[in-house]
């Protein structure tokens, strides 16, 4: 995965192909990939629609809105309005089933709107970002039950509108969760941070070993000790976004770098894996294998007293490994070494620590929540069969099969990890 700010919301930069060394060092090109991403919005178990400079991120059955919608999809569709003073008024034919609401801002504020359980506070569907004066729909499925609409006006208190009832419906309502706080996300993430804490000091012992192996001038040993810690590294992705600079300092790529592999700025596992793997000198790796593990330590001293952000930690579980399919598998962080199998199984390891923290949250709430186990199970199964005692297979020798194998089994687990995302994205209550 690439350097810099996993999964936080930064800007994206242009590829560049990395400056290939002459001589005994060259090679073809090594494919580069962006040091920051976008975060985009997951949306998973509830249905959830953004409104994004005038159009719509939608999931799960939700129209486009309109008369020719109405026509188009065949399923009712129900105009209600968002204001302060009629949250909810429009809604009087209630019917089970799938079906539209046509959420109409006739405020003169932006508004966030729910569709809950009065009773027990779970959202079944949100629309958010609802600029005055528009329209949007929100798609979906009701059965037996009391629901009513939630209003919450930038900047005002949130107002419910009346209760609805529908009885004596054969049609099991959609998924609904009652919305985490960011109280109740407090403890997972401490004890993550804890978990983080002592794989730093593992990080820096492992990164001692192969710093001492370049000093002594054992490449052969360098190239055995350098996946071993950078697996390390590559298992502790729900905290990228707290390290900060060091994240691109430690593991950062030649994306936006002018000079490519001979840019000063490009450091870390990369910059040393690119050395070993094409023929560097032990004196020419001796300062970037000093240089990774001054960062490495630099980590360790500062992460004591760094504090992650709480309603981050959900939206982490789904990122880790919606990156490793962006650069893991599109072998884009491959600087020789060929491991970004291993990569992505040190990913999936993190992403399995990470959901075991927010098990007691999520076990509740997820209705898919086994199935999200199963997937693991399936992704990691697929990822071991590429593990020849510690020699991976490399991407550009994967049979089609496998191909297809990989990227069904960890893009079907990343579908099934925006449902975590969805579930524990912080809501406002009032």
């Amino acid at each position: 995965m690439p350097g810099t700010a996993r999964g936080a919301e930064a800007e994206s930069k242009t590829d560049t192909e990395p400056e290939t060394e002459p001589g005994p060092v060259s090679s073809p090109p090594v494919p580069a990939a962006p040091r920051r991403r976008t975060v985009l919005l997951a949306v998973g178990a509830l249905v959830v629609v953004a409104a994004v400079g005038g159009g719509v991120l939608a999931a799960r059955g939700s129209g486009s809105g309109g008369k020719d919608a109405v026509a188009a999809d065949g399923l009712p569709h129900t105009t209600v309005q968002v204001a302060t003073s009629g949250c909810g008024s429009g809604w009087t034919d209630p019917r089970a089933g799938h079906q539209v609401f046509e959420l109409h801002n006739t405020s003169s504020t932006a508004a966030e709107v729910y569709l809950t359980d009065p009773t027990t506070g779970a959202v079944y569907g949100e629309v958010e970002g609802l600029a005055p004066g528009t329209v949007r729909p929100l798609g979906v499925t009701l059965g037996n039950g009391s629901y009513a609409f939630k209003c919450l006006p930038d900047d005002a208190d949130a107002v419910t509108g009346p209760t609805v009832r529908i009885t004596g419906s054969k049609v099991k309502s959609g998924p609904a969760a009652v919305p985490i706080t960011q109280q109740e996300l407090i403890p997972p993430t401490l004890a993550y941070q804890k978990w983080i804490q002592a794989r730093t000091v593992e990080l820096a012992a492992r990164t001692d070993v192969l710093r001492a192996a370049v000093d002594r001038g054992d490449l052969a040993a360098a190239r055995r000790a350098w996946l071993p810690a950078h697996l390390v590294y590559e298992r502790m992705g729900a905290a990228y976004g707290t390290f900060g600079d060091s994240d691109g300092a430690i593991n950062g790529t030649t994306a936006g770098l002018a000079g490519g592999v001979r840019d000063a700025g490009f450091t870390g596992f990369h910059r040393v894996e690119y050395g070993l793997w094409h023929g560097e000198s032990a004196s020419g790796l001796r300062r970037p294998a000093d240089q990774l593990a001054k960062d490495v330590h630099a980590l360790e001293s500062s992460w004591p007293s760094q504090r992650m952000d709480p309603a981050d930690t959900g939206l982490r579980a789904h990122e880790i490994l919606e990156n490793t399919v962006q650069f893991e598998l599109t072998g884009r962080t491959d600087y020789g070494s060929g491991t970004n199998l291993a990569t992505a199984r040190a990913n999936l390891d993190g992403t399995r620590v990470l959901l075991g923290y927010l098990r007691p949250l999520l076990k509740t709430r997820d209705a898919g929540f086994a199935e999200l186990g199963t997937w693991t199970d399936r992704a990691q199964h697929t990822l071991d069969g590429l593990d020849h005692s510690g020699k991976w297979t490399p991407l550009a020798q994967l049979t089609r099969p496998q191909r297809e194998k990989v990227d069904a089994d960890l893009g079907g687990l990343v579908e099934r990890l925006a449902d975590v995302a969805a579930l524990t994205d912080v809501r406002r209550t009032a």
